[in-house]
Parts: C-alpha cells; structure tokens; sequence
C-alpha cells in the first residue's frame, strides 16, 4: 500500500480485504458502486418525496437521514477501493477536482 493513502483509505482496504471483498476487479467493482449510487438514489427520494409504493412504511426523518448516511458510505467505499486500485489518494482526488473546478470557472460564473 502507497504512502500518500490517508488512514480511512488504509482501514477501508483492510477490512475488504479480510472479507475477501477486495478480489473483485475494477469492472465489478464499478457495477457495485452503481448499485449504490442507486441505493443513494433511492434514500434521497425517500427524504424529498417520501414513500413511493403503498407496502413502503412512512420512516421517521432520522431514520431517512441515517439510511443516507449509510448508502453515502457505501458509495465512498466502493470509490476508496477503486482509488486504492489505482493507487490514488483521496486528497489527490480531491485537489485534481479543486484544481479543475477552479480552471473552468475562473470567471467566476
């Protein structure tokens, strides 16, 4: 494992290793993350419009809340490991992103 990963990029691919979670590669790895990111989906719809379907129980908003926070989670997971693959650090990620935002829009608008 690189240097330039933080301690969560560290304890992340640790525990999917010991699960054997880390053996699948990036394409597989990818479909995953979709699968949460729909999961994320439907966890913010739930918040915005509530239930969609009948047989779906109204939830209290912290429960709405936590549900999101977990799928968020699972999201940030799934792109730690594909990170990780790639030997990227989170804060590269995020800086390259800065950067980029930054230089497309200098004008500010």
């Amino acid at each position: 494992m690189s240097d330039n990963r933080d301690t969560t990029q560290a304890w992340i691919e640790q525990f999917y290793q010991a699960r054997g979670w880390s053996n699948y590669g990036p394409f597989e790895r990818v479909g995953f993350l979709m699968e949460e990111v729909g999961e994320t989906a439907r966890a913010i719809r739930a918040i915005e419009i509530g239930r969609d379907r009948p047989d779906e129980l109204v939830q209290p908003m912290e429960r709405l809340r936590q549900e999101l926070v977990e799928e968020l989670g699972d999201v940030l997971g799934n792109i730690i490991i594909l990170a990780n693959m790639y030997d990227v650090s989170l804060d590269q990620i995020l800086e390259v992103h800065k950067d980029k935002l930054t230089k497309r829009y200098q004008s500010g608008v």
